[in-house]
């Protein structure tokens, strides 16, 4: 929405506005009652953040930058990046600051946000010849899914569970998310998200979730070796 200008032609509304996204009203927009949901004039719903993604990239095709690449396989990789961290990332990336959950849970989570940033990585190097970005020198559809996720990882994995830098020994991943820091869209972006995390830190959250106590428990790798606790 913001690298193409489409803020005026979009309402953002809390889902309390309806009752929350267990309510009936909400339900009958996205049966799975989770965000996000796109209501569009027609009154059709569609959910899922991939699908509201690509109906905005066509019906706006000719409204800003097009962020869809032309090349088919520079294309292939932009989708391959946002299918892995939709299917195996954001799943599981609850693990960082939710709670209740068991500690084997949490650490298994967090295994395995260690290995999808790996595998994201080599998908991050497949055009890094071409720019800094998911699909090369342009600005795509896949950095915008991505960018969120990896403002999660860049404050709470340090600063919560011990790592030393999130990006130690992904030189790709540290590139990309630098040459988004430096675009004015995405650091919009970075604000919203950081300052929603700010205001969990000052509630809080990780001890009330079982964060701060699950971490003191050695039996499991928190970080990656050499960083420590």
């Amino acid at each position: 929405m913001y690298w193409k200008g489409l803020e005026p032609l979009v309402d953002v509304v809390d889902p309390g506005a309806i009752g929350g996204i267990k309510s009936e009203a909400y339900l009958a927009l996205n049966p799975q009652g989770k965000m996000p949901t796109a209501h569009l004039p027609s009154d059709l719903a569609l959910p899922e953040s991939e699908v509201i993604a690509q109906y905005l990239l066509h019906a706006f095709e000719q409204t800003g930058p097009k962020l869809i690449p032309e090349d088919p396989e520079v294309r292939a990789i932009a989708a391959l990046a946002t299918r892995i961290h939709d299917q195996y990332l954001a799943p599981i990336q609850g693990c960082m600051y939710r709670g209740p959950m068991d500690v084997e849970a949490r650490a298994d989570g967090i295994s395995q946000i260690a290995k999808q940033m790996d595998v994201l990585e080599s998908v991050a190097a497949l055009t890094k010849n071409d720019g800094p970005f998911l699909a090369g020198a342009e600005r795509s559809f896949a950095d915008a899914a991505l960018f969120p996720t990896w403002v999660f990882i860049e404050y709470i994995l340090p600063k919560h569970f011990g790592w030393r830098d999130a990006f130690e020994g992904r030189p790709n991943l540290s590139a990309w998310f630098d040459a988004m820091r430096a675009d004015d869209a995405a650091a919009r972006v970075y604000d919203e998200v950081r300052g929603g995390l700010e205001a969990w830190e000052e509630s809080g959250r990780w001890a009330k979730v079982g964060v701060e106590e699950h971490v003191k428990d050695d039996r499991f790798e928190w970080a990656p070796k050499g960083s420590g606790i």
